[in-house]
């Protein structure tokens, strides 16, 4: 069974790390160099690099902050925000990251996703989603930093995206990003079961309970946090020995 992961979220803007609650009211909490260091040596599995304002923005990713970000850590990398193209993306795994996420610029272009898979593998090519619920209990995906409603059903995009070679899905829920009251459960669970490829959770993490919860209830195979590691709420040597006595399969 292949180990889970704890993954440390830095998300970007102008440079620097920030964080919000529903992806609103945006405060700085760092350098993303710094924080890449830190984060490694405390022990984290991946780390996860995003320029979030980089598409809205229609500027490209500091390819020089991903090579500097790169430089500090030995574990897998992912970056995303403002790919566009399979030259893009050719940038950032030559500036050092691991794996390129992309999010609206595949929705704009799903042949995206299959010309990045066949150009650089599978692995290589991360299908970022952001989520909300619907008043029909169905998920739409959005867009711009989730300024903007696709209207996309969310499992319908999955399945396309899984489909064109999408390597794994990394699944923001907006309704519970920055709220720590755990993850969305029963999304994960509905994306899983149309998806045959590793699932990142991402948005609610509050605790070490809630990484263990996910683990134990959802397929998921990484779990993304970026709040509760920022501001040193949780450690995430301390996640890892909860998850442990629960029996979950984690690096030490």
């Amino acid at each position: 069974m292949l180990k889970k992961r704890i993954i440390p979220c830095l998300d970007v803007k102008n440079g620097r790390v920030v964080k919000g609650i529903n992806f609103v009211n945006l405060t700085d909490v760092g350098d993303p160099v710094d924080s890449a260091r830190a984060y490694y040596e405390a022990g984290c599995d991946e780390l996860v690099f995003l320029d979030i304002t980089a598409t809205h923005e229609e500027r490209d990713t500091t390819v020089d902050m991903v090579r500097r970000v790169a430089d500090q850590v030995f574990i897998p990398f992912t970056v995303g925000g403002g790919i566009r193209s399979a030259e893009d993306m050719n940038k950032m795994l030559k500036a050092g990251a691991d794996k390129v996420a992309i999010n609206s610029s595949a929705l704009a272009n799903p042949q995206l996703i299959k010309e990045c898979a066949e150009k650089f593998g599978c692995q290589c090519v991360v299908v970022a989603i952001d989520a909300k619920k619907q008043a029909d209990g169905s998920w739409h995906v959005y867009v711009a930093g989730g300024r903007k409603d696709t209207g996309r059903n969310l499992i319908d995009w999955v399945k396309e995206a899984v489909s064109l070679g999408a390597g794994e899905i990394l699944l923001t829920s907006m309704d519970k990003d920055g709220t720590k009251s755990g993850f969305d459960l029963d999304m994960l669970n509905a994306v899983a079961a149309v998806a045959d490829v590793p699932i990142i959770a991402s948005g609610g993490a509050g605790n070490s309970d809630h990484m263990v919860e996910v683990f134990e209830k959802t397929p998921a195979t990484g779990a993304l946090a970026a709040s509760i590691f920022h501001y040193g709420e949780v450690a995430i040597a301390d996640t890892k020995k909860a998850m442990t006595k629960a029996g979950i399969e984690v690096r030490l």
